[in-house]
């Protein structure tokens, strides 16, 4: 198989060690395309690839090419890009927002798959939730899903409009769970601890109750009510939260965000 991964930022390198860890494709046959100058300096010693130029007429020969780049740089590398595209390329597209339709008007090709992975891929814990343009064959929809899932657990969607929804909860969904982390470690200091202790009494906490909610046989709620007996102390917590409306407020902050994608594939 060869593969070229346009756009080198964080993700697209995750993607690159990714397959080369699993053996997916070679050095020799993985092709990193990128324009900045002082970029493609930093990944010619990073030693994952093969470095080229967005036009260079190697990815034309390439099984997938993964677009990795900025929504708001996909329209100038469009023009080049497309001068090297054959029918015979699938193109995946990781660009957040980004309309199937419109990177097949920009490219003028259709072979497209357009996914949204989130930051836990680096670990190969993440979730990318991925739709296909109905010209795909199956066989070529789980090709894709194979590379896809080097980085994680994977989700197919028929429906293209619920990749919005996807970027406002999974997407984005490591950075909530970042800020309720970063709550909760600050009451830590308020109440008199350090910050490394305040930070391991909240990380651990949340490791373990991540994996008893994986594996315990029980629906939140009922994980909820084992921890807060009545009168107690958790109960006080949630009774707080729900006074200042943390839960209602979580929610409407996820749509809110899903709404934002939604502008922005316009």
């Amino acid at each position: 198989m060869k593969i070229t991964i346009v756009g080198c930022g964080n993700m697209g390198l995750i993607y690159a060690r990714a397959f080369l860890k699993y053996n997916i494709v070679s050095k020799e046959n993985l092709l990193l395309a990128e324009k900045n100058e002082v970029r493609k300096t930093e990944l010619l010693k990073l030693n994952l690839g093969e470095v080229c130029v967005i036009n260079d007429k190697r990815i034309s020969q390439s099984d997938i090419i993964i677009i990795a780049v900025k929504p708001q740089d996909f329209d100038e590398l469009s023009k080049e890009l497309r001068q090297v595209l054959t029918n015979e390329n699938i193109i995946i597209s990781i660009m957040a927002g980004m309309k199937m339709g419109r990177i097949a008007s920009a490219l003028l090709k259709h072979n497209i798959i357009r996914a949204m992975p989130n930051s836990p891929a680096e670990l190969g814990m993440g979730m990318t939730a991925f739709t296909a343009n109905k010209i795909l064959s199956i066989g070529q929809i789980r090709k894709a899903e194979n590379l896809l899932a080097t980085t994680g657990r994977t989700v197919f969607f028929e429906n293209e409009d619920l990749l919005d929804a996807v970027t406002a909860l999974s997407g984005s969904g490591p950075a909530y769970f970042f800020y309720l982390v970063k709550q909760m470690i600050e009451a830590g200091k308020q109440m008199g601890f350090n910050e490394a202790t305040s930070s391991m009494l909240v990380k651990q906490t949340m490791l373990g109750s991540f994996h008893l909610m994986n594996t315990a046989n029980k629906s939140l709620d009922e994980l909820i009510k084992a921890v807060a007996s009545k009168g107690g102390t958790t109960e006080a917590a949630l009774s707080t939260f729900e006074k200042n409306g943390v839960g209602e407020g979580l929610k409407k902050g996820i749509v809110n965000a899903r709404d934002r994608a939604k502008e922005l594939s316009k």
